[in-house]
């Protein structure tokens, strides 16, 4: 593979130029969350969707539909599909990124303009959508653009799908998906999507499972109006205490779930999995030192690991409609609602997922004795998605890690959810991989954001690595 060596050593030759490119992109306040910036999030997808074309792929730009935000109806941004290369005899790669990020301002405690790429001098490139998920999305052009540079064919097809509403639910995307699957996306081979984080700082990751996310609203309907406290405390039904004590009969301080038959479903351990732990870069002392304090609730990390990816989890998320402003008030709420999520692992079916949860609350409910109404809603049942490593995409992007970071990456599952995946992996029936670029101390949505000048750089030669390693590989 001397044509890697040579795509490479010219990536390590154009490094500043493609940190100019990062600044270029983070400039952009693609915020998909907020209506003043849609305009912003357009200009993004139309400099992404430029960029390609200049480079001579071939591009469709997608309208999702509308969307009404607080009485407004607005555009969805666009998805931008495209395609570089059409050899028949050459495997297609679909990646999938997206272009839009999460609200940032100076005032939230960033340490400079988060639109405003600053490179630190420990390397740090600081900027909102800096590793999420702008630096990855760039990492494909800038692979395609150097090797265009190097006189180098890729070594596959690519295909892609860059959307703006990632941030904001993925609006539209799942129909758009399923009606490009026998169109688009037609002949496509494997998918690589890289939009999530090693499990530490210095050991490169491959990605082969996600947990499912079942979302529950819990209301509590009283009076027909909120009531003074002083006048009616002690004489009515409280909406708050009901809900108060009902959320205490979900989970218990050490995250064990308490609805009765949550874990019937959840996949036995097996050797293998028991192995697959094993020589993981992760410790409790580098997690407690990202949490800002020592609140782990296991002993050990091995059991900690399970928790975060092979074991379901609740988590009490709000209060709405209860009093939350600063000073005093002594109001009863006429209604509240509590909000909590269940994250779903193999092999657990969300729609049994919400009848054991509606069933044990309207079961706790009944032992108050309360006159108020509960009410249990079910506002998302995400699956769960798990692949296996010893697949032949997974063993390309193995290879082509060990190529450029000199390690075998570790093989990792996550607690959180990425749907696309699934939708992918459902509609295209092929295998989906997640290749992480950023680190785990990326903070992505959190304030000062950034991607390591290495994570970024080598990130564009695995990329490439990748690709090549693909061509090679039968799948």
């Amino acid at each position: 593979m001397a044509n890697v060596e040579k795509y490479f050593d010219l990536v390590d030759q154009n490094q500043q130029r493609f940190i100019e490119t990062l600044r270029e992109a983070v400039a952009i306040p693609s915020v998909s969350g907020d209506v003043a910036r849609r305009s912003d999030v357009v200009r993004m997808g139309e400099w992404l969707q430029a960029r390609w074309e200049a480079l001579g792929a071939t591009c469709k730009r997608v309208e999702p539909g509308k969307q009404t935000v607080e009485g407004t109806t607005i555009d969805l941004p666009p998805v931008i599909l495209g395609q570089y290369g059409t050899d028949p005899r050459k495997k297609t790669v679909l990646v999938y990124g997206h272009y839009d990020v999460q609200p940032a301002l100076l005032s939230d405690g960033w340490e400079s303009d988060p639109f405003t790429l600053v490179e630190k001098e420990d390397g740090r490139l600081v900027g909102r959508g800096s590793t999420d998920d702008k630096g990855p999305v760039l990492g494909w052009l800038l692979c395609a653009e150097t090797h265009k540079e190097a006189g180098m064919e890729l070594p596959v097809n690519l295909k892609f799908c860059f959307e703006g509403m990632e941030e904001s639910g993925s609006e539209g995307l799942d129909a758009i998906i399923q009606a490009e699957a026998k169109g688009w996306f037609k002949g496509t081979d494997v998918v690589c999507i890289s939009d999530n984080y090693w499990l530490g700082t210095a050991k490169p990751c491959l990605t082969h499972g996600l947990r499912g996310v079942s979302y529950f609203h819990l209301e509590v309907e009283g009076p027909g109006a909120d009531l003074h406290s002083g006048v009616f405390g002690g004489t009515v039904h409280e909406p708050m205490v009901d809900l108060v004590l009902l959320l205490a009969k979900l989970v218990d301080s050490n995250g064990r779930i308490l609805v009765p038959g949550i874990y019937d479903q959840v996949a036995p351990e097996t050797d293998a999995e028991e192995r697959s732990y094993e020589g993981l870069e992760f410790s409790h002392a580098a997690l407690a030192t990202d949490l800002k304090r020592d609140v782990i609730i296991h002993s050990d990390e091995r059991t900690t690991l399970k928790h975060r990816w092979r074991f379901p989890t609740l988590s009490i998320h709000g209060v709405e409609g209860a009093f939350h402003s600063s000073g005093d008030k002594t109001v009863i709420p006429a209604k509240v609602r509590g909000k909590f999520s269940l994250r779903t692992v193999p092999n657990m079916d969300p729609a049994r997922v919400a009848e054991l949860v509606t069933k044990h609350l309207n079961s706790e409910f009944a032992k108050l004795g309360s006159k108020n109404v509960m009410r249990v809603i079910e506002t998302h049942g995400g699956r769960w998605w798990y692949s296996s490593p010893d697949h032949p995409n997974f063993l390309a992007a193995s290879a082509a890690t060990e190529k450029v970071y000199g390690v075998k990456p570790d093989l990792t599952r996550e607690g959180g959810s990425i749907p696309v995946t699934l939708t992918f992996e459902e509609n295209l029936n092929v295998n989906v991989l997640l290749l992480p670029m950023g680190a785990a101390d990326d903070g992505a949505h959190s304030i000062n954001e950034k991607i390591d000048r290495r994570n970024y750089i080598q990130g564009i030669k695995l990329l490439g690595a990748y690709l090549h390693e693909v061509a090679q590989t039968d799948m």
